[in-house]
């Protein structure tokens, strides 16, 4: 049980930990457990659109998908040029002495080799993640984001993914509550 309450705490400690990105935009923030959420959110409705992918996998893998950046951090794209985060050790210390450790483990592999329609779609829920806060910060007077959005849905993998990241782009963000704006 000790194990398991770390393993708790750790993925708890993903509240703490902002994403890196932003600071390159100017604007916005987000922490990874937020991301993680939106990811996993995003999943579940790819899932609710694919009945035939098992559901239960790809919001696991879009859960899990960042786990490991509690112990690396969130790197962005320039300190990736320089800095190598061992994504797969992390993801192995932090399970081993997790009796479903090995699932774990299992899923995050699955997850990075993108080789099943439900790893494709958890890609898929990571980037419209992004997108939707993109989306939103552009929407909010923002313009580094424009920028951005052309290479995050340059990496894409599915159709739906691609078809949902349209409609993302063409509806504001504020339409859901906002929908008859006074004139």
């Amino acid at each position: 049980m000790k194990a398991i309450a770390n393993l708790l705490f750790e993925a708890r400690i993903l509240k703490e930990i902002p994403r890196s990105g932003f600071h390159f935009l100017g604007s916005g923030r987000e922490s990874v457990a937020e991301h993680s959420f939106l990811c996993a959110f995003v999943g579940y409705v790819l899932a609710q659109m694919h009945p035939d992918v098992d559901q239960l996998k790809l919001l696991q893998m879009c859960l899990l998908h960042d786990l490991g950046e509690a112990r690396t951090g969130d790197l962005n794209y320039v300190q990736k040029k320089y800095v190598v985060a061992d994504e797969n050790r992390a993801m192995a210390d932090l399970t081993k002495n997790i009796p479903f450790g090995p699932a774990m483990g299992d899923l995050f592999e699955e997850f990075n080799a993108c080789e099943t329609v439900e790893a494709e779609l958890a890609h898929d829920a990571d980037q419209l993640a992004l997108i939707l806060e993109l989306k939103t910060l552009c929407d909010s007077g923002c313009n580094g984001p424009e920028a951005w959005l052309p290479h995050v849905i340059a990496r894409l993998r599915t159709e739906v993914g691609q078809k949902l990241a349209k409609q993302v782009l063409k509806t504001a963000s504020d339409a859901w509550w906002f929908e008859e704006k006074e004139t």
